[in-house]
């Protein structure tokens, strides 16, 4: 009996001390959940703040770079920055707007020799793309959006009812948006390596498969976000934990042999002044307008020169690490009215070539 009365004791105790033990535990689950909500709530702010970019520094803005070339002031309130080269444009026979790619400026342009220029009577102008060098950004920037800006261009500076276009990678991609959007405009186009995107309608499956999975992992994954989450692109590509865009980067990963010859032997560019409002406004914007979803296919196009008044020509090297040639192939085929020029050997870079640039001008305007 004694023995049983020490254990209904310590039984007692027991129990005691595990009622304790559960009210101690369940006497802070509002708290607990609290805590939890705030910390839930300051993580997710945490995360808002992360993947949103900093304001541009605008061009002539009191905290923002000088504006130390010409610009014209667009409808909307936005400068463009331009800069012209070959005859007078007065006196010119053939003028032409040049567009530069990504993570370029109007100062990356074709090499064209002084001479061809002279002879035929060729005016150049070239401009910062919105967000690059000294151009305003554009926060409403479309694929459309750019095909209005060149024509306005176009018109301040007074070219003409028709006028060429050459564009080199992103900057040959806008030129799309040219056939599709101001095609009465143009007297002949020149797309040079553009730049590809992968979620256009119209192009085969296994062929942008087989193309994409060309691209080194860390570009896959840029791209994948660009077009999927644009609006993770800027955290994406600048946060360390996983590497970002290749191309931002400047990987001779991305080059060709040849086209790393040719890189060494031109000019270093000045990236930050190409930078310098921001990469945001330049660099992710680029990516997000030219890897997403579009309102037209280049591959649904109609004939812009249905009378041979003007020529489409597109120019690709085989060995492009960049743009895979097999997709450029395929567009060439859907369209049969553009004259293609596929360059054996050839990487992305091939217009820094010796006399390439004059060729592929020569080829436009008169058609050798």
């Amino acid at each position: 009996m004694a023995g049983g009365g020490v254990n209904r004791k310590i039984s007692a105790r027991a129990q005691t001390r595990k009622a304790k033990q559960n009210t101690s535990f369940n006497l802070p689950s509002g708290l607990f959940t609290k805590v939890l909500l705030v910390l839930s709530v300051g993580a997710l702010a945490w995360a808002f703040q992360a993947i949103q970019p900093p304001p541009p520094k605008i061009c002539g803005s009191p905290d923002g770079p000088p504006v130390t070339v010409s610009r014209i002031k667009l409808r909307d309130g936005r400068h463009l920055a331009y800069r012209e080269r070959g005859v007078a444009r007065d006196a010119a026979k053939y003028r032409i707007v040049e567009v530069h790619g990504f993570d370029s400026c109007r100062l990356d342009t074709i090499n064209l020799s002084p001479e061809l220029a002279e002879r035929l009577g060729i005016y150049i102008v070239s401009f910062d793309r919105p967000g690059y060098g000294e151009s305003d950004p554009n926060p409403k920037k479309t694929v459309k959006s750019m095909a209005l800006d060149i024509e306005e261009l176009a018109d301040q500076l007074r070219l003409g009812s028709k006028f060429y276009v050459i564009g080199f990678s992103m900057g040959g991609q806008v030129l799309w948006s040219c056939l599709k959007y101001i095609p009465h405009r143009l007297a002949g186009v020149t797309l040079i390596a553009p730049v590809i995107n992968y979620w256009w309608s119209g192009l085969p499956t296994n062929l942008t498969n087989e193309a994409y999975l060309l691209q080194l992992p860390q570009d896959q994954w840029a791209l994948r976000v660009s077009h999927y989450a644009p609006w993770l692109t800027y955290w994406w590509n600048t946060q360390k934990w996983f590497p970002g865009s290749s191309v931002i980067a400047n990987s001779l990963e991305n080059f060709s042999s040849e086209d790393i010859e040719l890189l060494m032997k031109s000019p270093m560019r000045n990236l930050a002044h190409l930078r310098q409002q921001g990469e945001y406004e330049s660099l992710h914007r680029d990516m997000i307008i030219g890897f997403g979803s579009w309102e037209f296919s280049p591959v649904e196009l109609d004939n812009p020169f249905p009378n041979n008044e003007g020529s489409v020509h597109l120019w690709h090297g085989d060995e492009d690490r960049l743009v895979p040639v097999t997709l450029q192939r395929h567009i060439a085929q859907q369209l049969p009215w553009i004259q293609y020029h596929e360059l054996p050997g050839a990487g992305h870079m091939f217009p820094l070539a010796d006399v390439m640039s004059d060729n592929i001008v020569k080829a436009l305007v008169v058609g050798d």
